[in-house]
């Protein structure tokens, strides 16, 4: 089974080389260097968030093994769902599913299920595959869409997930696809958004979610990046690090209706 592109062409080049050629411009310069357990990129086009995301990407060393979480933008699919098997395309080329992998978290983790339907038209991880594809030839992914859900339930996903990526005993990065605060005012998204990028950097994830659901933030992948730190604090990371922070309005001019961008690591 091939999942193919849902959004090449509208988020990213349709085109294989015009698409190469934008990647190496965001990838550039970067040293690859930093063993990271976890990343948080942005997902919106890359016009708005290509370059944003790319500071993480080319900060990082990427293993062949990636597990992906990103929101369920589109309520399809259960709550917490595996793209299990066969493949994904994008223009350049098919990225293999880690089957191996998809079965034994499948059977470590309670809320997980194997459904294909929450990523077909999903785009919060499709776009961070071909990034993947340029830095790590031998790549294979694991795709997970996550929905709501009260914080508990997705602290013990989040446990369960790194124990079970841990007696695996090989490497593996986590990245939690999330944009941060949308379509409000810079000067409100700039404030809000340093109060979640703060509770991150403090790697308080109760803390994340309390204030993105009391301050009313818009940060879509907060239950991804809420099981990506705790996932990763299993597996022994203690730091979270903001990479680079910006917002659409740097890129359209628009500064009445803005969506923030953050990359930061986990180590």
């Amino acid at each position: 089974m091939i999942r193919k592109p849902a959004v090449a062409g509208q988020f990213y080049p349709a085109n294989p080389e015009i698409l190469k050629n934008e990647l190496r411009q965001y990838l550039e310069g970067g040293d690859h260097g930093r063993s990271a357990v976890g990343i948080l990129v942005p997902h919106a086009g890359y016009v708005f968030s290509g370059s944003i995301a790319a500071e993480a990407y080319k900060t990082v060393e990427i293993p062949q093994t990636v597990v992906l979480l990103g929101p369920n933008h589109h309520g399809l699919g259960g709550q917490a769902t595996v793209y299990a098997s066969g493949s994904w395309r994008t223009p350049l080329g098919d990225v293999s599913i880690a089957e191996d992998l998809a079965s034994s978290l499948i059977r470590d983790c309670d809320m997980l299920e194997s459904d294909e339907m929450a990523q077909r038209f999903e785009h919060s991880i499709e776009v961070q595959i071909p990034f993947l594809q340029m830095l790590q030839d031998d790549l294979q992914i694991l795709p997970i869409a996550l929905g709501h859900g009260d914080l508990e339930t997705w602290l013990t996903l989040g446990r369960q997930l790194g124990q079970s990526l841990h007696h695996r005993n090989e490497r593996v990065l986590l990245i939690a696809s999330s944009d941060m605060n949308h379509f409000e005012p810079a000067a409100h998204t700039e404030i809000v958004d340093r109060l979640a990028i703060d509770r991150m950097e403090d790697y308080d994830v109760t803390g994340l979610y309390n204030l993105v659901r009391e301050k009313n933030i818009s940060m879509c992948g907060v239950i991804p990046a809420i099981v990506m730190l705790e996932a990763a604090a299993v597996l022994g990371a203690t730091t979270c690090s903001l990479l680079r922070y910006d917002h659409s309005g740097r890129v359209n001019g628009d500064m009445n209706s803005v969506v923030g961008y953050a990359a930061m690591i986990v180590e």
